[in-house]
C-alpha cells in the first residue's frame, strides 16, 4: 500500500494513544454473518463522472454465492452517497442505514444453492475528495498544464465504499474478477484495472471507457484514472506493458519507465511470475504520489529517482531507482496477490513490499549495497506501538509495519543464514499464497515450516510488541556475557560475533551466556546490521 500511504507519514510525528472503538468501526471492519454469509463473485461499475460537479452517478452490479442462509446481507456506502434503489430480480429491495452499512433485506430468506445471485445497485453523489491524496482518502479533482480535468481516486484505509457500493472488507475478492465502465466528458480518457475492451460514444458529450479484470482484486485497488492520457505499449518476456501519461510526458516516460523490465526480472526471479499477467501491467500518471492499483499501478513520482526526488534510506542507494515504480509495483505480489484478511495485519502488504526494495537493489547491484539501503531504513521505525493492530474494527496497526516489517523479513532471512534456502523460502511463500487471502498466522506457521525452527517468538517480539530485541552484552578481559533481554518469554535467536576479523555465530536466550575470548574489549563488537536488534553494552 501506500496510498493512503500511511508509510509516508515519517516526517509528521507519530502520536500513539489508547484507541476507543465504536459500532462505526465494528461494522467497517468487522466479520458479522450479514457479511460472510455471501462470496463476492464480481463487481460489475458502470458510472458517469461529472467533473464539474464533481460527481457521480451510476450502479454496480453485484454477483454473489450464498454461503449460508441470508435474509439480510450487508454492503457498504459512505453516507454522504445517496442510494437510489436496490434491485433483486427486477423488484426493489428494502434497506437500512448504519453509517456505511447497508443492510438489504430479501423478501424470502436466501438458501445455499449452485446458482449466484445478482443485486443492481443504483447511487450517486459527490464522493469525499482527499486533501492530502494518497494519505487521505478520497476522490482527486485536479487540471493538467492544458487545464484539462486530471481525476484519480485512491482510498486505500479510507475505504472502497467512499465512492462505490462494495463489501468493503478485504476477506472478500470477486473471484471471477470485475468490469469498470466509466464515462467521461468526450476529450477525455478513463483507464481502470485489467484490460480495455473498448468505448462508446454516448452521444450526449460523454464517452463510456470499458476496462475488465479477469483476477480477484481488492476493492481498494479498483480505480478510475481521467485525463486527456497518451498511451504507450511495449511488451517483455511475453507480458503487455503500457503506460498511460500525460500528453507533454510522453518523451520523457518512454525513457524513464524502461526501469520496468529489470524490475519484472529481478522480481520474478525471486517472487515467480507476474500474478496478473492476463490483465497486463501498467503504470498511470496520477497527480498524487502513487498507489498500488492492481494490474493500473498509480504512478505520481514526477520522472525522478528516489522518492519525490531524496532517498528515504539516507544512504545514496535510493537515488539509484524510482521508488513509486519498484514499491508500488511490488505490491503486484504483496498486497494484491497475497492480501491480508484484516488491514490490522497490513504489514503482511507492506512489510513484504518494502522488504522488495532493496531485492531489487540486491539484483542490480549486489548484496553489500541491499544490506546498507535496508539498513539506512532504521531511522524510519518509531518503535511507538506494535505492528499489528486490532482486528475486527478496521485498524490497520503502526506505520512500522514499513521498515520495520521489512527488517524483520532481513532478520529472517539471517536467522535462516542460507541465502540459496532463503530465497527458495521467499518464492515458495510468493507462490503458494498466490491470489490468496491469509493472516499473520498463515505467515508464522508457513516459515516456521519451511524453516524448520519456532519462530513463532520472534515474529511475536517483532509483531505484536512495540520494542526489538535488546542483547544485553558485558565485556571483560576474556570473556563475552550476553543475553535476550525482550517481552516475550523463552526467545531464543541467533547473533552474530565479531571478533576483530572473525565472525562467531551464538545462539542467544533470555538466559545469560558466556564465549569465551582472547582479544581486547576494543576488538569485540556483535553485528547490528544482520538482525534488527539494539545491542546494549554494559
Amino acid at each position: 500500500m501506500v496510498k493512503f500511504f500511511p508509510y509516508f507519514l515519517f516526517f509528521i510525528g507519530l502520536q500513539v494513544s489508547a484507541q476507543q472503538f465504536t459500532r462505526k468501526d465494528s461494522l467497517r471492519g468487522g466479520f458479522s454473518l450479514e457479511r460472510t454469509s455471501y462470496d463476492v463473485q464480481r463487481y460489475d461499475l458502470n458510472i458517469t463522472i461529472d467533473p464539474e460537479k464533481k460527481s457521480i452517478v451510476g450502479y454496480n452490479d453485484i454477483t454473489f454465492k450464498i454461503l449460508n442462509t441470508a435474509s439480510q446481507i450487508q454492503v457498504d456506502l459512505f453516507e454522504n452517497m445517496k442510494i437510489d434503489s436496490i434491485v433483486f430480480e427486477g423488484k426493489q429491495l428494502n434497506y437500512k442505514r448504519e453509517f456505511g452499512a447497508v443492510f438489504i433485506s430479501f423478501e424470502k430468506p436466501l438458501t445455499v444453492d449452485e446458482l449466484n445471485k445478482k443485486i443492481r445497485f443504483y447511487y450517486s453523489g459527490n464522493p469525499l475528495i482527499a486533501n492530502y491524496p494518497p494519505w487521505d482518502g478520497g476522490f482527486v479533482f485536479k487540471s493538467d498544464s492544458q487545464d484539462k480535468p486530471w481525476i484519480g481516486v485512491a482510498v486505500q484505509g479510507t475505504g472502497a465504499s467512499l465512492w462505490y457500493p462494495v463489501k468493503d472488507s478485504q476477506h472478500d475478492e470477486p473471484d471471477l474478477g470485475a468490469t469498470i465502465k466509466v464515462a467521461v466528458p468526450n476529450g477525455l480518457m478513463n483507464v481502470s484495472n485489467g484490460r480495455f475492451i473498448g468505448s462508446e460514444d454516448l452521444k450526449n458529450g460523454y464517452t463510456r471507457w470499458d476496462w475488465e479484470v479477469k483476477n480477484p482484486i481488492n476493492n481498494y485497488d479498483i480505480t478510475i484514472n481521467v485525463a486527456d492520457y497518451a498511451h504507450l505499449h511495449d511488451t517483455h518476456n511475453g507480458l503487455d506493458l503500457d503506460y498511460y501519461v500525460l500528453r507533454e510526458n510522453e518523451e520523457k516516460a518512454k525513457q524513464h519507465f524502461e526501469e520496468v523490465k529489470p524490475m519484472l526480472d529481478c522480481f520474478e526471479s525471486k517472487f515467480g511470475k507476474y500474478p496478473f499477467a492476463e490483465d497486463g501491467y501498467k503504470l498511470v500518471e496520477t497527480s498524487y504520489l502513487g498507489m498500488e492499483h492492481q494490474s493500473a499501478v498509480a504512478y505520481g513520482n514526477k520522472y525522478r529517482k528516489g522518492y519525490m526526488g531524496s532517498d528515504i534510506s539516507g544512504t545514496g542507494i535510493g537515488m539509484l531507482f524510482d521508488y513509486i515504480t519498484i514499491h508500488e509495483s511490488g505490491h503486484e505480489w504483496f498486497g494484491n496477490s497475497i492480501t491480508s484478511k484484516d488491514i490490522a495485519d497490513m504489514w503482511i502488504h507492506e512489510g513484504f513490499t518494502t522488504y522488495s526494495e532493496s531485492v531489487f537493489v540486491e539484483c542490480l547491484y549486489g548484496y553489500e549495497k541491499a544490506m546498507e539501503y535496508i539498513n539506512g531504513q532504521k531511522n524510519r521505525i518509531s518503535n511507538k506501538a506494535p505492528i499489528i493492530g486490532t482486528y475486527g474494527v478496521n485498524d490497520k496497526g503502526s506505520n512500522d509495519m514499513y521498515y520495520k516489517g521489512a527488517l524483520l523479513l532481513n532478520t529472517l532471512r539471517h536467522i535462516v543464514n542460507d541465502d540459496p534456502k532463503w530465497w527458495q523460502i521467499l518464492l515458495k511463500y510468493s507462490e503458494t499464497y498466490r491470489h490468496k487471502i491469509i493472516d499473520t498466522e498463515t505467515v508464522i506457521a508457513f516459515f516456521n515450516t519451511e524453516t524448520n525452527r519456532n519462530l513463532s517468538p520472534i515474529f511475536e517480539q517483532y509483531l505484536k510488541h512495540k520494542n526489538i530485541p535488546e542483547l544485553d552484552v558485558e565485556i571483560r578481559k576474556k570473556e563475552v556475557k550476553f543475553r535476550w533481554h525482550t517481552d516475550v518469554t523463552n526467545f531464543s535467536m541467533p547473533v552474530v560475533l565479531l571478533v576483530n576479523d572473525t565472525e562467531i555465530r551464538l545462539e542467544a536466550t533470555n538466559d545469560w551466556q558466556s564465549y569465551k575470548i582472547k582479544k581486547t574489549k576494543e576488538a569485540v563488537k556483535f553485528d547490528s546490521n544482520r538482525f534488527l536488534i539494539k545491542v546494549n553494552y554494559n
